[in-house]
């Protein structure tokens, strides 16, 4: 089973990685934060909690009568690439994976491959 510290040392290491952050669900807190820029990693939480939420409450009601479960989210923008992988298991709240992804260097096949074998390495 990995620690906080490194599992967030493994996510930096994923190519292109400029930022990764272990978010309590519940909360919309940052239990641990890495970065290369000048990022407020509790606003930054509190946002990806929102659009992971929203996701999920828009699919649902598109769905009307299935469990939807998230494996793992992937915003686009000008800048980068932003992957979210919700955990399976739940430490004292359910935990969310967030890394942003530099658009140039970054593998998406290759960094959703990562996070999945790293937060399965996390939660066993």
């Amino acid at each position: 089973m990995l620690g906080i510290d490194t599992c967030l040392a493994e996510v930096m290491s994923i190519p292109g990685a400029l930022d990764a952050m272990l978010v309590d669900h519940t909360s919309g807190m940052a239990v641990a934060f890495s970065s290369s820029s000048g990022v407020d990693a509790d606003r930054s939480a509190a946002a990806i909690t929102e659009a992971l939420r929203a996701t999920t409450d828009g699919l649902a009601r598109s769905s009307p009568g299935e469990v939807v479960r998230i494996d793992d989210m992937l915003v686009t923008t000008d800048k980068g690439h932003h992957l979210l992988r919700p955990l399976e298991t739940v430490f004292e709240g359910p935990l969310v994976i967030y890394v942003r992804l530099d658009l140039e260097r970054s593998n998406l096949a290759l960094a959703r491959h990562r996070l999945a074998s790293i937060s399965s390495r996390l939660t066993t």
